[in-house]
Parts: structure tokens; C-alpha cells; sequence
């Protein structure tokens, strides 16, 4: 029989970040150990910030299912006990990491994708313009992730451009702009050299896309969660950021992923900010991506035990023993 153990763990951030509407400084976790015939999986998920999922909330939905999943419950039936979010993703990542300990192989025999190392976007989150010019130039990657609102969108924009010319930079509104905004700022940004702009317009108002031919690409996050949301984002972007947390785990990560392919889109792979046992089973879906934005560990004072390498932006593939 198995046994399951949940625990809420927060890690604090080495500073704040800020991005549109929020500011964090720290990251609360679920934290999920399935233990059967002697092996362990594990698994963390931070959940859906902004539909309101915190760590009380995943931890009651993991609970919910404990039942089901300690009687033998498979990773298939849970796409169906639980919703999309993080606990769903904690108990998913932890069910394929004990697949992987139990058969003896690896996540990438199970999958059938053969691994390389990744370049990975550091971010630089929203400052002053002088801030965010001195954070980008301080970056050693050679791509760049920059958070923006609807103020002053421009000066910083040109503060990260002037500070890094030689970097492939792409933007993350967080859904802060209007249409009128992005209408105004797309020909600019893309004079200035920026590859894509992710999430420009609010979840549920971004309907005006539809038609719109902008001058660079722009990618869905809050606007495609999961694969039941694929159909009307993909009519209104060129691009789909797919994050674990929001999928409910690598399994629905993994079918969102060959849908939008199927669809001619382009994909990313993002996250919610967690230790590298969470940026492991999102590495996977990252060798399917043009843009990686996996530095969610380096936002954290400490990381787990076994930790993924970053240097230069190059991210190194999991090491089994952290995950997988």
C-alpha cells in the first residue's frame, strides 16, 4: 500500500519581485512524498496565484484525494480527481518520479525524449528604469525575460535594451496593458529589437486579439491554463507558455504541449518560482520549446539537495536523484 505525505514549505525569495499587480518574497509550496515498496517520489507545486490557490488550499486538495491515491490510484485517474493547479501538479510530479524509481528508468526513457542542457531567460522583474538597467547588466545569460505594467513601458524597455544590446530579450506584460497599449508599444518594441511579448491583455479581455496582426509574437500564459483553454488562445496567439502549476503536472503539460504543436504554435515553458525539484519536470517540457524560463530556483536563498546548475544561462539536466 502506499503512503503519502503532504507538508506546506515556504522559501523565502533573496529579494522581492515584483511584477504587475503583485510582490513576492517568498514562495509556499506543497510539498508531496509518495512512498511504495521501498522507493520515494517527490513532488512540489506553488499553485495558481492569481485564481487564488495558496498553500492551505493545495494542501486540502491533496488531502481530498489521499483515499484514492493510497488504495492505488493511478496518474491517469488523478487528471480526473483533481482540477488543474498545484496540487495536482505536486501529486503528478511525484507519481512520475516514483514511476521512474520503481521501473529503474528514467524520466526521459518514460517519456522518450532524449535530454540537452537548456539556455535558460533570467528575468529582470519591474523597477525603475536605473534598477532594471544595473539588474540586466549584472545578467550573465545570453536571453532575457523583463516584467513591465502599463507604466512607463517604454523607459524601461530602453533602460534593459541599453544595458544588454547583445541579449535576445522578451517581455511579460502579466496581463497590465489595454489594446490601445499594446497597439501603441508593439511597433516600438519591435524597432527595439524585443523577440515576443507574453500576455499583454487580462485573462477573459483579450478577445481583441482576435485578428490582430502584431509586429512581433505574442505568447498566451494566464489566457491558456490547460489544454481546454488551447482552442481559443490559439486564435490569438502566435505562442503558448506552458507552466506546470497551471497544467495540474507534467502529464497535462506533456498533452497541452502536442496539441499546440499539432496547431503550428510555438512554445515556452515557464513557472510559478519553486525549488529545482520543481524546474526538473518542467525541464522536461522544455526540450520542446523556443523559450525556456526555467531561473525560478535562483530567485530562492536555498535550493533542495542535488540542485539543477546554472551558469551562463545554461541549465543542466536534472541529476535523478533530486527528480526523475
Amino acid at each position: 500500500m502506499r503512503e503519502l505525505d503532504l507538508k506546506i514549505e515556504a522559501w523565502p525569495y533573496t529579494s522581492p519581485f515584483v511584477i504587475t499587480g503583485y510582490t513576492f518574497t517568498d514562495s509556499v509550496m506543497l510539498v508531496v512524498t509518495i512512498k511504495e515498496d521501498g522507493f520515494e517520489g517527490q513532488g512540489e507545486g506553488s499553485g495558481i496565484y492569481y485564481t487564488g490557490e495558496n498553500g492551505e488550499s493545495m494542501l486540502a486538495q491533496a488531502e481530498s484525494v489521499r483515499g484514492a491515491l493510497e488504495n492505488g490510484a493511478t496518474r491517469e485517474e488523478l487528471q480526473s480527481l483533481l482540477p488543474r493547479g498545484g496540487a495536482r501538479n505536486a501529486l503528478d510530479c511525484a507519481m512520475w518520479d516514483l514511476e521512474a524509481k520503481k521501473t529503474g528508468r528514467s524520466i526521459w526513457k518514460l517519456v522518450g525524449i532524449t535530454p540537452s542542457e537548456q539556455i535558460t531567460v533570467n528575468t529582470v522583474g519591474i523597477g525603475t528604469p536605473e534598477e532594471m538597467f544595473k539588474i540586466a547588466k549584472s545578467l550573465d545569460t545570453p536571453k532575457i525575460k523583463v516584467k513591465l505594467s502599463g507604466e512607463i513601458p517604454l523607459e524601461r524597455i530602453k533602460a534593459v535594451v541599453d544595458a544588454r544590446p547583445d541579449a535576445d530579450i522578451i517581455v511579460d506584460v502579466n496581463q497590465g496593458w489595454t489594446f490601445e497599449q499594446l497597439k501603441e508599444m508593439a511597433p516600438k518594441f519591435k524597432e527595439l529589437g524585443i523577440a515576443m511579448i507574453e500576455q499583454p491583455l487580462p485573462r477573459g479581455g483579450d478577445e481583441e486579439l482576435e485578428g490582430y496582426l502584431a509586429p512581433l509574437p505574442l505568447c498566451a500564459d494566464e489566457s491558456c491554463l490547460d489544454s481546454s483553454e488551447l482552442e481559443v488562445a490559439a486564435k490569438r496567439y502566435q505562442m503558448i507558455n506552458i507552466k506546470l502549476d497551471k497544467t495540474g503536472g507534467l502529464t497535462e503539460a506533456l498533452k497541452l504541449a502536442s496539441e499546440a504543436q499539432a496547431l503550428g504554435k510555438e512554445l515556452m515553458v515557464g513557472n510559478m518560482v519553486g525549488t529545482s525539484r520543481a524546474m526538473a519536470p518542467s525541464f522536461v517540457v522544455a526540450q520542446l520549446c523556443k523559450y525556456v524560463d526555467l531561473d525560478g530556483a535562483l530567485f530562492l536563498q536555498s535550493d533542495r539537495d542535488h540542485p539543477m546548475s546554472y551558469k551562463g544561462g545554461t541549465v543542466s539536466i536534472p541529476d535523478p536523484k533530486l527528480w526523475g
